[in-house]
């Protein structure tokens, strides 16, 4: 087939109660990407990106890095890993080498089924679209299992349709009558839940207790309070060897008992603040501050020392700008997004993705008190304090893990890195 590039394409805001109205337009030449707000929504509504683009009616380039082109926050809608893979795959199916595909092509063929309120149009006409019809989760499990360890080349076209979501893993974005768990949608009908269900392989680092280590890791960070999203287990078919598969409901969408799900707007750190998520481009001192500024209090920012601190004692070291997000209310005010994608993950040569004021790993006591500082805390000993708080909590790792089934020489490897990461960060809490 004949494949012309996208130059245009209208930028369109889900609200939460299912309103959608047109942000504005962007267009590309041989110059790049320009955006430019529509004088409607300039009038009535409030910036999508505060520090990215400015609020104004003028024609706005992007610049070129770190977001392949685009304003880092219609970046935020494209999905990269896993979602980009399927949609390689069809656009391969059309004849089109990925490397002919622009960032505005892959918006277009997102069109509305990526993260957040925002939506593209006019979409690619061979993208699959979601019918709204009921199918197996469990089909729909085994299928992305398939396609992620190179057993088939064939791609149901649910499974793109649902694949539209960042990260490297097997997952899709599904719906469901409440309650009902088994059987799912790719697109909504009146009524329907919102969850991002993760798949397992064999391939991924732990194996098929994937899902059972982060829901320990998410139940943990919920007794800490610091809000993690709802979750639960959804049963694996045994052919797939996972216990359960860990179904997260999506925060980005507003359940409404009689009508569709309407949409909050989410902005990742990498898209606010065009940090790099492939490479150390992200400090928790940077993290914050703008949580303080854009959330306007302390309470955001305290928020966000506690998950870092979270993080370091439980060696979620997979903790980039991708990983951390804003979301925004019809109003316009912010909050920082539910703490997401929380779980075990050392990192190369046991460094941090975000750094904590300057550290990428054992940060002193002198950059852990500067970071407590700029959350507002107006002593060390008030937020060791808080942090004695997030300890306690992980001090039932073990626990929670055997409970729900993560087996136990898996528990024990990761006590014994929990552990050691105490014993090298004991400093902080002597």
């Amino acid at each position: 087939m004949s494949f012309s590039p996208v130059r245009r394409l209208t930028v369109s805001r889900t609200f939460s109660t299912g309103q959608q109205v047109r942000v504005g337009e962007l267009a590309q030449n041989r110059q790049g990407v320009f955006f430019q707000y529509d004088a409607d929504y300039l009038a009535q509504f409030s910036s999508i990106s505060p520090y990215g683009l400015s609020w104004d009616a003028s024609l706005q380039l992007a610049p070129r890095d770190p977001h392949g082109g685009l304003p880092g926050v219609f970046a935020d809608s494209l999905p990269d890993g896993w979602g980009l893979l399927l949609m390689d795959r069809v656009f391969r199916q059309q004849g089109v080498l990925p490397a002919q595909v622009t960032p505005m092509d892959r918006l277009a063929f997102v069109g509305s089924g990526g993260s957040g309120a925002l939506s593209y149009t006019p979409v690619v006409e061979f993208a699959p679209v979601g019918d709204g019809q009921s199918l197996g989760v469990a089909e729909l499990g085994l299928q992305a299992q398939s396609v992620f360890d190179g057993q088939t080349t064939e791609v149901l076209a649910e499974l793109v349709v649902a694949g539209s979501s960042a990260g490297a893993r097997p997952k899709a974005q599904l719906y469901f009558a409440p309650g009902d768990y088994g059987v799912c949608r790719t697109r909504a009908v009146a009524g329907d839940e919102s969850w991002l269900v993760k798949f397992t392989s064999a391939c991924l680092p732990m194996g098929h207790e994937e899902g059972l280590c982060e829901a320990a890791y998410l139940s943990l960070a919920g007794r800490a309070g610091l809000q993690p999203p709802r979750w639960q287990l959804l049963p694996a078919p045994g052919e797939s060897g996972a216990r359960g598969w860990l179904a997260v409901e999506r925060f980005d969408r507003v359940w409404r008992a009689d009508e569709v799900p309407g949409c909050l707007h989410l902005h990742s750190a990498c898209g606010l603040l065009d940090a790099d998520f492939r490479a150390p481009s992200l400090d928790y001192e940077d993290l914050i501050k703008v949580s303080g500024q854009l959330c306007r209090g302390v309470a955001a920012s305290r928020l966000q020392f506690l998950r870092a601190v979270f993080n370091l004692f439980a060696m979620n070291q997979d903790d980039h700008s991708k990983n951390w997000a804003f979301l925004q209310s019809d109003e316009g005010d912010w909050r920082p997004a539910p703490f997401y994608d929380v779980t075990f993950s050392p990192g190369r040569f046991g460094e941090h993705s975000t750094a904590y004021a300057g550290f990428g790993k054992k940060p002193p006591l002198k950059a852990m008190q500067k970071l407590a500082a700029d959350a507002g805390y107006a002593t060390w000993q008030q937020a060791r304090c808080d942090i004695e708080g997030v300890l306690d909590a992980l001090a039932g790792f073990s626990a929670v893990a055997a409970e729900l089934g993560v087996g136990g020489e898996t528990v024990r490897l990761i006590q014994r890195q929990l552990d050691e990461t105490y014993r090298q960060n004991s400093e902080l809490v002597a």
